[in-house]
């Protein structure tokens, strides 16, 4: 990738998730999900589109840095959240765009809290203190190809302890048909499909940014340009449905 990294990151290895250890009913809704997803790029696939030309169905010129749709997607609910835009070509390998994912407190589960780093500041509403949760990039086809956690500063979010993100996780849903009812179940299907992958994404970016941190004393970590992109992994759907169904088949 040509984003800044963490000079002590790196993609986790194919095999980093131990299908093994996740529980039985756990595997069940990832194979959920994952039929979710497959049916949504189905549906879609069926008059030629794909999850990113449906979210952009409409827009006349793609602006890149430009949020899409303007003002993002909300559920009033859930409180989640999510956009999606592209950086200047190439600086990103085979990416078009990505999608932000994000759940403000609202919507948190109880008892999470911003955490105690210096620089804190609420904002002057509280549901405005969001997380971000996971980007997921894609390539020109519209397929995702890869899950990335990041710097506070890449999107404005209130830092969180990854323990508190990992445990949003299962909060974030999009439960309306607007703009794209597909798009919105599918980025539901996808952050539950890869949900260990995930944890283990922000469990990384924590890591990430105490070495950051070690190795720059006198710095803003969270605000530091050169730390962007804290933690990164490619995904591939097919093969981590086949994952989830050779676990379930093991355990008869």
């Amino acid at each position: 990738m040509a984003e800044r990294l963490a000079s002590a990151t790196m993609a986790p290895p194919p095999d980093a998730v131990d299908f093994a250890t996740i529980p039985t009913g756990r595997l069940e809704e990832m194979a959920a999900a994952g039929a979710e997803v497959v049916e949504c790029h189905r549906v879609l696939a069926n008059t030629g589109g794909n999850i990113v030309g449906e979210l952009l169905r409409g827009v006349e010129t793609f602006f890149e840095w430009d949020h899409y749709p303007a003002g993002d997607i909300h559920d009033s609910v859930s409180h989640s959240q999510f956009y999606y835009h592209a950086h200047p070509q190439g600086t990103r390998a085979a990416e078009h765009g990505h999608f932000h994912t994000f759940l403000r407190p609202r919507g948190m589960p109880q008892g999470v809290r911003p955490a105690a780093v210096p620089d804190f500041e609420m904002p002057r509403d509280a549901n405005d203190a969001l997380s971000h949760l996971v980007g997921i990039s894609m390539n020109e086809f519209g397929l995702p190809i890869r899950l990335f956690t990041t710097n506070r500063w890449v999107t404005g979010e209130i830092w969180y302890e990854a323990a508190d993100v990992k445990a949003m996780l299962p909060h974030f849903l999009i439960d309306h048909a607007q703009p794209s009812w597909p798009v919105n179940r599918w980025i539901g299907g996808m952050v539950r499909l890869f949900g260990p992958q995930i944890e283990d994404l922000i469990d990384i970016r924590d890591r990430a940014v105490e070495t950051w941190r070690t190795a720059h004393p006198g710095r803003d970590v969270y605000e530091d340009r050169e730390l962007e992109v804290a933690a990164f992994r490619d995904i591939d759907i097919d093969a981590q449905i086949a994952r989830i169904a050779a676990a379930l088949e093991a355990r008869g």
